[in-house]
Parts: structure tokens; C-alpha cells; sequence
């Protein structure tokens, strides 16, 4: 029965990738014409009227009281914030070299959950995480030619989503992962209803800007609803490592997409996150195989 579930996570976990990865395609194309602001708001006023038909048909809508409980809340919060911060960082820097700092999420939520769910880390995983972030760092390239203080915002969403998924994991299985995706959507939209307004710009928008925005909205879509299924089945070591198909898939469509190819600093640090991440997550398997 784990066995099911587990290859049923990785599925959704793949999947969830692909939509987040195709989603940031269609908002980076966007913010070249206008505000990611705007960008947001656009998508998120498509995707909050879908995700919330879909939940009220499915009959997953509960009262908006549940929303405001600690861990949902909590979960909105991370999961708004680091949508805000990654996409703000994407609009500046190319897909490839966003979607690699983004690889160190596996290594925060391992932290995340030693530091506050009581999760025990063994030294091994430490210098796993410590050499994970070096490898971060080697992306970032800081003090040399090629850095950009952007790459600090993904930093930043990293934390975020680390706050997210971590909130997912202990959060009451009652409450339908639809929901909190209409939460989810709703949330990122008012994010972005306040960076627009803050930048002051306006740009006119015509049936191409439309059609990027309804695509974009399709695919995070996606992203929302597989990601909650994927953290919520199987064992979370099997689960988490198809996390890293999202790097090929940005590689990929940054290359064909954008014409932006990764350089030596990226597929180093790329490898020095994955290898770690990995690591940390072989470590965290063999742990609760002799428990």
C-alpha cells in the first residue's frame, strides 16, 4: 500500500513540477510587457475563479474561519510570499539560474523540520545542508561578475516555501487540498494586487496578454493542486527527490524559450544542491528504515 502511494506521490510531484515550470514561462514572457504586478493579478483573477468553482462543484469549500486556523494560515502566508519573491526575481534573472537556487528547498525543509517539528538531523545531513548551501552560493556567484541581487529574493522564497511545505505536513488531512488551493490562489492575487498598485504602472493589455494569463493560470493551477497531494501521500524521502525534475524542465525551456543557457557557475552549484539534496534525503530514509 506505501509502495502505491509513493509512486502515486512522485507522479503528483512531477506533475506539480511540470506546472510550475510552465506557469513561470507564461509570467516571465509576461512581465516583459508589463508589471509582474500586474502579471500576478492577471493570472490570479483567472486561476482564484477557477480553483473556486472546482472546489464549490467538488464540494470542497469550507468556512472561511478554517483559513484563519495556525497552520493554514500559515501555509497561505509562505506559500504568497515566496510566489511574490520568486516571480519578482524571475522578471530579472534567467529561468535556470532561479530554478536552481530553488533546488536548496529540500535541504530547508530538512532544516525546517529539525528546527521546529523535533525531527532528528544527524551530523552527516548537517554537512550535507552546510556543503547544499556552498553549492547555493556558487549560483549566486556574490562579489563577481554575473551577480545580481535578485538571486537574494530567491533566497528569500526558498524560506518560504520551506514554511509552506512544512505546513502541509502536519497539517489536519480534513481540510481538502482544493481549498486550500482557491486559499492559495486568492492570496497570491491580493499579493499581487499590492505590487501593482505600488509600482504605479499600467500597461494595455490585448488578446495575446489574455491568452498568456489563462495558460498561466492553467498550469499553476497545477502547481497548487498536486503539490498539496504530493506532500500529503507516501513517505516524504521517497517523494521529495522528483522535486529536481523541475531544473530540467527549466533548463530546457529557458534554452528554447528565452535562448538563456546556463553557465559553468550555474551547472556547478546546480549539481553541488542536487547531489546534497539527495543526500540528505538517502540519510533521512535509512534513519527511519533501522527506526
Amino acid at each position: 500500500m506505501l509502495r502505491t502511494a509513493n509512486m502515486r506521490s512522485a507522479v503528483y510531484m512531477m506533475l506539480a513540477m511540470a506546472g510550475y515550470v510552465f506557469n513561470d514561462v507564461f509570467m516571465k514572457d509576461l512581465a516583459q510587457d508589463m508589471s509582474m504586478g500586474q502579471a500576478i493579478v492577471m493570472r490570479g483573477v483567472v486561476a482564484s475563479v477557477l480553483i473556486t468553482l472546482i472546489a464549490w462543484r467538488s464540494g470542497a469549500l469550507r468556512p472561511i474561519r478554517i483559513a484563519f486556523k495556525r497552520m493554514p494560515l500559515q501555509r497561505t502566508i509562505g506559500e504568497s510570499l515566496a510566489t511574490v519573491l520568486f516571480l519578482t526575481a524571475l522578471a530579472h534573472m534567467p529561468l535556470a539560474n532561479v530554478a536552481a537556487i530553488l533546488q536548496a528547498l529540500p535541504l530547508a525543509v530538512t532544516v525546517g523540520a529539525a528546527l521546529f517539528l523535533g525531527e532528528a538531523v544527524g551530523w552527516r545531513r548537517w554537512v550535507a545542508i552546510l556543503i547544499g548551501f556552498t553549492g547555493v552560493l556558487i549560483v549566486i556567484r556574490p562579489g563577481i561578475e554575473g551577480y545580481t541581487p535578485y538571486a537574494l529574493l530567491v533566497v528569500a522564497a526558498v524560506f518560504f516555501a520551506a514554511l509552506r511545505d512544512l505546513s502541509t505536513r502536519v497539517m489536519d488531512v480534513a481540510i481538502p487540498s482544493l481549498f486550500l488551493s482557491a486559499l492559495t490562489a486568492v492570496a497570491v492575487t491580493f499579493s499581487g494586487m499590492v505590487m501593482w498598485i505600488s509600482s504605479g504602472e499600467w500597461a494595455a493589455i490585448d488578446a495575446t496578454h489574455i491568452i498568456k494569463s489563462v495558460a498561466a493560470s492553467i498550469f499553476i493551477l497545477v502547481g497548487y493542486q498536486f503539490i498539496v497531494l504530493a506532500m500529503r501521500e507516501g513517505d516524504i524521502s521517497f517523494v521529495v527527490p522528483f522535486r529536481y525534475t523541475s531544473l530540467l524542465w527549466s533548463i530546457l525551456l529557458g534554452a528554447i524559450v528565452f535562448s538563456d543557457f546556463p553557465d559553468v557557475f550555474t551547472v556547478v552549484g546546480s549539481a553541488v544542491i542536487v547531489i546534497t539534496g539527495l543526500y540528505t534525503l538517502y540519510r533521512e530514509h535509512e534513519l527511519q528504515k533501522r527506526a
